[in-house]
């Protein structure tokens, strides 16, 4: 009964949030119109059309309000001055509101004065060091003096980071619901765990007269608990849900600075707050406050890492983040926005796995998370933003060429890649077979043996050949030299482990399963690389519009020379072909749209521009045909064929000799 109250006054708090910012944002905009407050396009922002600013204002009016009336104030002025047997620390929701009171403040005088961004870092490692002073702490480290100092970095470093994705339509705020409320449901989840202990009472406590009251869960007279934080995060994600309503592509309000500066400091004290609730284990203390912000610390992240090794400020703007290489990559906007909300909801996912999984099970999910960012990252950073050369800092050293078989050749990654899936799959392998209890056990035979597997699976792969391939251009036959490869390396694993430990206390099973992960682990890894080169060079295509005449061999080499060679400036919508069988069907992706009979439709449904032939058949009969309607439709007609001719090898003089009167 008392979980139900808790739940539906933390929904009022939220319904309250959300039609306070509802109602303001139209407000503020009419304003920041009539006053002028206007974000212009510029060479280094991403919009092109003027859109008024601080929508911050009604993101702060629709949390500060009601969280007003929640926060218990009176427990911060005894932290201040140590009163005597005052025990506990303040309430974090009373931190937290004048945390982002004071951010809100200094976002506004950047939209509005423009501060320097020193002067603006100096305001914010202030606020995060009253967090601190106040006692709050992630509990990452023993010692007090190095958990103080990252949680300081924390706390500043998330709110950049939201600062720093707030740089697309719906973005920030997109990504601040999603955390929020992945935030409630971690807290919620102690809530009921604590509200099933003795002595807990719920109270309504009146506070600043008897116009107010303020609703809080109380027990055992110690400091705030998770509840409270839940209030909070619903708080945050009722009015970052409304202001969505009008932030959301196309946007007709930015939040500013002073909003997004606002939101990143209220997620960096709910997430810190996790390892404060000491129902975290030691691993996921450290793995899911990272989780649940996994969107802008990797944005800020590979930001500031590529324009510091590109020689740019990583403080100044630019069209460099991630949302922007999404859309350099064929992604709409809101493609690019989605698809980092979808980002933000697997780790969040996961982060509730690892939440409520013992550091024996989490890794589970949290290696093939951190793989699967590191790829993406990776695959990210290679999309050229700029004209000039990225990581120029890194060119023309010493180190130069080590760095190039690093970066372009890529053996070197796949072989540290190659590490961690075989680790992986090993580990995967003992976590599927035994149950928790068992898994408990057989924990130490995992590790005694790792070695000498990831060993075996090296020699395996290096003799099979793997790394002599180039990934790029992957086929079948590459695909049989890999599962070639890892039959091997588990067929050696198993001889090996015989020879060694006399194959006791292992099971049959475990190889059985660690094969087919390890299969599955080395194609996809491959493949992933392939299907996203492949399908960024389909979304980027650009050019004329044209029809491909014959779906057959020549057709799909000529779709394969339009995609890697992007100076042709054709676009095929999609092939013709005599054949009717074909009908309906697709090639290299492109569908069959029907037979030459019916191009003329073709032609203005599809505002087709040229035809391209792909059969080698000069003497068909239908060239004549072909011909004349180009020049009817005024299209222009080009013919793609296949041959090998003979190359003269005698030199340039016999042949003016011969061919001279």
């Amino acid at each position: 009964m008392l979980a139900v109250f808790f739940v539906v006054n933390m929904l009022y708090f939220s319904f309250i949030s959300f039609f306070l910012c509802l109602a303001f944002t139209p407000i503020v905009r009419r304003i920041a119109i009539k006053k002028g407050w206007i974000a212009y396009p510029r060479k280094e922002r991403w919009h092109n059309k003027p859109t008024a600013i601080t929508g911050g204002i009604a993101i702060y009016l629709g949390m500060a309000i009601p969280l007003f009336f929640v926060a218990d104030f009176t427990t911060i002025l005894p932290h201040v001055i140590r009163t005597a047997g005052h025990s506990g620390g303040p309430s974090i929701d009373a931190v937290i509101w004048i945390g982002m009171t004071l951010l809100f403040i200094l976002g506004l005088l950047d939209d509005f004065i423009h501060i320097k961004p020193h002067t603006k870092l100096v305001g914010q490692i202030l606020v995060a060091s009253m967090v601190t002073f106040l006692g709050f702490r992630l509990h990452w480290f023993t010692s007090l003096t190095s958990d103080t100092i990252v949680t300081i970095v924390w706390i500043v470093g998330i709110t950049n980071a939201f600062n720093l994705i707030d740089n697309m339509d719906g973005l920030c705020a997109g990504v601040g619901v999603i955390a929020a409320l992945y935030l409630v449901l971690l807290f919620t989840g102690d809530v009921r765990n604590v509200l099933s202990l003795p002595g807990w009472d719920f109270g309504i406590r009146e506070s600043w007269g008897a116009a107010a009251t303020e609703i809080s869960i109380r027990g055992f007279e110690t400091e705030s608990g998770p509840d409270i934080a839940a209030f909070v995060a619903m708080i945050l994600a009722g009015s970052l849900t409304a202001f969505l309503f009008y932030n959301f592509n196309p946007a007709s309000i930015f939040m500013g600075d002073c909003g997004s500066l606002m939101i990143g400091f209220m997620l960096s004290m709910l997430s810190l707050h996790y390892s404060e609730t000491g129902t975290a284990s030691k691993l996921s203390s450290y793995a899911v406050p990272v989780m649940i912000l996994m969107v802008p610390i990797l944005d800020t992240t590979m930001v500031t890492f590529i324009r510091l090794l590109s020689g740019r400020k990583a403080s100044v703007g630019g069209k460099d983040h991630t949302s922007h290489r999404l859309v350099l990559m064929g992604f709409s906007e809101k493609g690019a926005v989605i698809s980092l909300y979808g980002i933000g909801a697997i780790s969040g996912v996961a982060a509730l796995f690892v939440s409520r999984n013992d550091s024996l099970t989490s890794p589970a999910v949290i290696i093939p998370l951190a793989l699967s960012i590191l790829l993406m990252a990776t695959y990210l950073a290679q999309i050229r933003v700029y004209p000039e050369k990225e990581f120029s800092l890194l060119r023309g050293r010493a180190y130069t060429p080590i760095l190039i078989d690093l970066t372009y050749k890529r053996q070197i990654i796949l072989v540290m890649l190659d590490f961690c899936l075989i680790a992986f799959a090993y580990y995967l392998s003992y976590r599927l077979r035994f149950d928790s209890k068992e898994f408990h056990v057989y924990f130490k035979v995992f590790l005694h043996s790792l070695p000498a597997v990831i060993a075996c699976k090296f020699v395996a792969f290096f003799t099979m050949g793997i790394y002599r391939g180039i990934w790029r251009y992957m086929s079948t036959n590459d695909v049989f030299v890999y599962l070639k490869a890892s039959v091997v390396a588990t067929l050696l694993s198993v001889v090996t482990v015989t020879f060694i430990y006399r194959f006791d206390d292992f099971s049959k099973g475990i190889f059985v399963i660690d094969w087919l992960l390890t299969t599955g682990l080395i194609l996809g890894s491959r493949g992933s690389f392939r299907i996203s080169l492949d399908t960024m060079k389909r979304k980027t295509l650009k050019g004329e519009p044209v029809l491909i005449y014959g779906a057959g061999r020549g057709g799909e080499i000529l779709v394969r020379e339009i995609l890697n060679n992007k100076k042709r400036e054709i676009k095929p919508v999609g092939f013709i072909d005599d054949d009717p069988l074909k009908f309906g069907k697709k090639l290299q992706g492109y569908p069959i749209l029907g037979s030459f009979q019916e191009a003329e439709l073709l032609v203005i449904k599809y505002r087709v521009r040229g035809m391209l032939i792909s059969f080698n058949n000069r003497d068909s009969r239908n060239i004549d045909a072909v011909k004349e309607f180009c020049k009817a439709n005024g299209l222009f007609l080009k013919w793609f064929f296949i041959d090998i001719e003979d190359v003269d090898l005698r030199d340039s003089q016999h042949q003016q000799i011969e061919n001279s009167p």
